[in-house]
């Protein structure tokens, strides 16, 4: 490893030797975070459909457009102070599709005899984009009431410090 960047080369040569330089590592990061963000990113759209297409094509398009996205919006997420609660709210509702879903599909013999479990109702997919568009909806409105509720709290605080 060399101890600095040689321009955008990620390979030296130095004393006949080749070796990394810090840029390979950089790249190496970035590759790892969008192949975890890919895979942690299947059990989501698992959420709303079962095809596997749909699934692909899903992961294939957010991963073409996700830093790009996020550097969009990186202002707006410092006023988005809910939006952690709505996530994870949204992820429950799809941890819950998903053994919904496989209670439904059952086949261990520990549970239920190895019967299928249909006395909880299956959630379809058009609820659950209504009930994922409500819970964005109310943690962004909410998020941004606060954020301006917060800005008029700073600056009657500051203009009587003023006075």
């Amino acid at each position: 490893m060399t101890e600095g960047y040689h321009g955008d080369r990620v390979l030296v040569r130095e004393n006949g030797r080749l070796h990394m330089t810090p840029m390979l590592l950089v790249m190496v990061a970035i590759g790892s975070a969008d192949i975890l963000f890919a895979i942690d990113s299947i059990p989501a759209i698992f959420g709303l459909t079962q095809e596997v297409y749909l699934i692909f094509a899903a992961n294939a398009f957010s991963l073409l457009g996700l830093r790009q996205l996020f550097f969009l919006i990186d202002g707006l997420l410092d006023r988005l102070v809910y939006l952690n609660y709505g996530l994870a709210a949204i992820l429950g509702l799809i941890g819950f599709k998903l053994i919904v879903h496989a209670l439904h599909e059952n086949t261990l013999p520990f549970i239920n005899g190895g019967q299928h479990v249909t006395a909880i109702p299956e959630v379809s997919t058009p609820l659950s984009l209504i009930l994922i568009l409500g819970i964005l909806t109310v943690t962004t409105i909410a998020s941004l009431l606060k954020s301006r509720s917060d800005a008029r709290r700073e600056l009657n605080a500051g203009s009587r410090t003023d006075a």
